[in-house]
């Protein structure tokens, strides 16, 4: 290999990439297979991360730096060539290596299969904010697990989803490096027992039921143009004995292989389907094994460090992810107890000093519970553990609020209900010194309603900081033909500095530059309607409005709503042949929970009504519906960059922020939305006038709950919304078939939870406006520009900055590259 990687030329990394070919593959470029070339470019780019790395150990073991440990239960990192490609800034040379070696770079990377770490935006926020916190040059490590398959790949089959093994890791990943010499032993059931130590101190000893084995797995994440490097260290389980042999020779062969097999278990999949008891206990496994081995690990590298472990709060900022890894409160507590022998006072003194949570919901089913039993059953320590913090905990409630146990019973870290649970967001909010929401609707709302009590007791805790997404990945490796018009008319350092994108406003004005602008766009939308040929067999147009909407499937991010204004246009097209409107393409994408029947309904109607209008002759050349299966990152950074559209359009108050809103204006896409979630700030940023604003505000939602909700006064009152639903009941999308919507509509008429029928009308109306200003090409150039000129405030490294600014407290430390 090469020597000199930190100033690769040409013929080094050509050099390096047949090195590869020959030593790692074993193959002659003429038997290789492009997953061959593709495992020698992956590798030839991992040696330059990996000199990256080391430097950055280096740097980092002469000083005394608080690390930031980011737990989280998904990492949706995406394809990593590409990505690392440019923050390494040699793409260009690459390119021009592979092109000499006869290879084509593109085709090449679309041979990386998309890892499985993760489902939604949880996992890419943070992926985003690992790569910002490499690029802002803050050492970092973030914690979770390394899934073997991943939560499942989607096909649509007769407009249903159905979930296939999501085998990632088969053709290989070149980025992980296993580490078998990092494992921790992580315990599972059992009971406990008391003891007294040789001082003569009453202890509390674990006494386990199965011991399971967790195995580091790194992946390095670099940053944009410094020397950084930082680390994605992933776990898997193993067995502590994964053959059973004396078994073996009895003839017992399973049980031979048992442990290992219910080990291994624990990694296998991402979100297992907790519609069933033994779905929650996975899922209970999970979040602790994960956790269990992060902090082990942050121990081992304090002592390694030759820190004590009364400091490590001065050397660990733990950053807890939503409420998946909030059992970290009580397992540190556990290891500076427990193994470390510290008092309690001064354990939990470091345990609230070292954690930071960040609160993702406002929905009470996703602030997760575990039922007691199942608890008690799993983690018997860590139930001790938390009935003291409660008693505590309540003691200090009471002290502040005095006669008040209706507060005491609500801010209990054990719900006492018929059947009693562990309120696991309470304990993270008790633990953690800084509490966070992710937009400032999110975080008033956070204040006044779900973590009210908290608030009211711990005032100094709770912050806002809105999410971000990086540029890197969502603007220069996804829209490269955009970020090469920005950076002509602007420089290049907005990709360091996003704010800078303010420098376009005066472009705003010049035709010819608008031009380029509109050129760039289509191209995006070509692309995208070849992929959509590809995966539907749909030919789509791309002079239509690209009108799209991509994010996990859930009722209350309304993709029904969407349904129902399709069926609306499409009813209109069909009774007045003389209604004009701009020709439109409705895009979805998504998955829904394997066990979440009503989101698959969803799924299965769109499709229901994809096939009824796009066989339709008399307005398929009007109306398209398409919905692109197995929607990840991959798909991702084609779809942002072609959309016209974004549909934000969930229930006010129901969403925490999104993060797929600040992509799709980023790219130039305008806003379709609801004030919910970092709408708010994105209209405010962008302008009113440069949004799409429709549906009930927070407080009219309150209102009209308030008032006594019934959702068949709309229906009976609005004569077209009628006619929709009554088209779905009649089987008009389903080939006559009067039951297959049957509860899609009750839900509707009966329920309706998440207030499609109030805002429909509103929805609809703003939707012809969208029509009416798509006909408008300059004025829609206009504020498709000025949306990108005034996103920078939702970069990543804005939200990381202000994380190390107001919860972390740590500093950049530079590496020299």
């Amino acid at each position: 290999m090469t020597n000199d990687l930190s100033q690769p030329t040409l013929e080094s990394i050509k050099q390096d990439i047949l090195d590869h070919l020959f030593y790692s593959q074993g193959r002659l470029p003429e038997l290789a297979t492009p997953n061959d070339w593709y495992m020698a470019l992956a590798l030839t780019v991992r040696d330059r991360l990996l000199d990256h790395w080391i430097k950055t150990v280096r740097t980092l073991m002469r000083s005394d730096v608080r690390v930031v440990s980011y737990l989280s239960a998904e990492f949706l990192i995406g394809p990593q060539l590409g990505n690392n490609l440019i923050n390494l800034g040699i793409h260009d040379q690459v390119k021009q290596a592979a092109t000499d070696l006869g290879l084509d770079l593109e085709r090449l990377m679309d041979k990386e299969e998309e890892p499985g770490l993760g489902n939604g935006g949880l996992g890419r926020l943070a992926a985003c904010y690992l790569e910002s916190l490499a690029s802002l040059e803050v050492p970092a490590i973030g914690y979770g697990i390394r899934y073997e398959f991943g939560i499942f790949d989607q096909e649509i089959r007769d407009g249903w989803q159905v979930e296939i093994t999501d085998k990632w890791l088969s053709p290989g990943y070149p980025w992980e490096i296993q580490r078998p010499e990092i494992s921790f032993d992580v315990s599972l059931g059992g009971y406990t027992e008391t003891f007294y130590d040789q001082d003569g101190r009453y202890r509390i000893r674990w006494v386990p039921h199965r011991v399971v084995k967790g195995i580091a797995c790194d992946t390095p994440v670099v940053g944009y143009k410094v020397g950084n490097t930082n680390l994605l260290r992933l776990w898997k389980a193993e067995a502590t004995e994964s053959f059973d042999f004396e078994s073996f020779n009895v003839g017992d062969y399973y049980r031979a292989v048992e442990e290992k097999v219910a080990s291994e278990t624990i990694t296998k999949v991402l979100y297992p389907n907790d519609t069933m008891n033994k779905g929650k206990q996975l899922r209970l496994e999970q979040q602790y094994f994960f956790v269990s081995c992060s902090l082990q690990d942050m121990l081992r590298i304090n002592d390694l460090s030759d820190n004590q472990p009364e400091e490590f709060h001065k050397f660990f900022a733990v950053q807890l992810n939503d409420t998946h890894p909030s059992i970290a409160v009580a397992e540190l507590m556990r290891l500076l107890v427990d193994v470390r022998g510290m008092d309690w006072d001064k354990a939990w003194q470091i345990t609230q000093q070292t954690f930071g949570y960040t609160n993702h919901t406002l929905l009470p089913e996703a602030l997760e519970t575990w039922p007691l039993p199942l608890f008690r059953e799993l983690l018997p320590r860590h139930l001790d553990i938390i009935y003291e913090i409660n008693r505590r905990f309540l003691d200090e409630v009471r002290t502040r609020f005095p006669g008040d146990e209706p507060r005491v019973q609500r801010m209990s870290l054990i719900a006492e209900s018929d059947q009693k649970y562990v309120r696991m967001a309470h304990l993270a909010s008790v633990g953690s010194h800084a509490i966070n929401g992710v937009a400032a609707l999110h975080t008033k709302l956070l204040k006044n309603s779900v973590l009210h009590d908290f608030y009211e007791l711990y005032p100094e805790r709770f912050k806002n900081i809105t999410n971000g997404v990086t540029p890197r990945r969502w603007m220069v490796l996804s829209n490269p033909n955009l970020s090469d018009l920005i950076t002509e008319a602007v420089g290049d350092d907005w990709i360091r500095h996003a704010e800078k994108l303010k420098q376009l406003e005066p472009c705003v004005p010049d035709a010819a530059f608008g031009e380029k602008w509109r050129a760039v766009k289509r191209n995006n939308k070509v692309a995208l309607s070849k992929l959509i040929k590809e995966r539907t067999g749909v030919a789509v147009n791309p002079d239509s409005i690209f009108d799209i909407q991509v994010k996990r499937m859930h009722e209350y991010k309304r993709q029904h709503l969407n349904a129902l204004h399709i069926i609306t246009l499409y009813q209109r097209l069909k009774a007045d042949p003389s209604f004009r409107t701009a020709p439109r393409t409705f895009i979805f994408g998504g998955k829904a929970a394997p066990g979440y029947f009503m989101a698959k309904l969803i799924i299965k109607l769109i499709n229901s009504i994809a096939d009824v209008i796009n066989n339709d002759k008399s307005v398929n050349d009007l109306l398209k519906v398409v919905f692109i299966p197995d929607f990840n990152v991959t798909n991702a950074q084609l779809t942002y960059p072609a959309a016209d559209l974004s549909e934000q359009i969930s229930t006010a108050g129901k969403e925490a922020s999104g993060t797929g809103n600040m992509k799709f204006a980023l790219n130039g896409a305008l806003t379709i939305g609801t004030l919910d979630g970092a709408n708010v700030e994105i209209r405010e940023a962008v302008g009113p006038d440069n949004f799409f604003l429709f549906g009930l505000t927070v407080s009219e939602v309150s209102e009209l709950r308030s008032r006594g909700y019934n959702p068949r006064d709309y229906y009976y009152f609005n004569n077209h919304l009628r006619e929709v639903v009554d088209s779905i009941s009649r089987g008009n999308f389903s080939n006559g078939d009067h039951n297959l919507f049957q509860p899609f509509v009750s839900s509707l008429l009966d329920r309706d939870e998440y207030l499609l029928l109030p805002d429909y009308q509103s929805y609809v109306d703003e939707q012809s406006r969208v029509a009416e200003a798509f006909g408008d090409t300059a004025s829609w150039t206009r504020m498709s520009i000025l949306n990108v000129a005034r996103m920078g405030y939702f970069s990543s490294d804005r939200s990381i900055q202000e994380y190390c600014d107001t919860v972390w407290d740590v500093k950049p430390v530079r590496v020299d590259e």
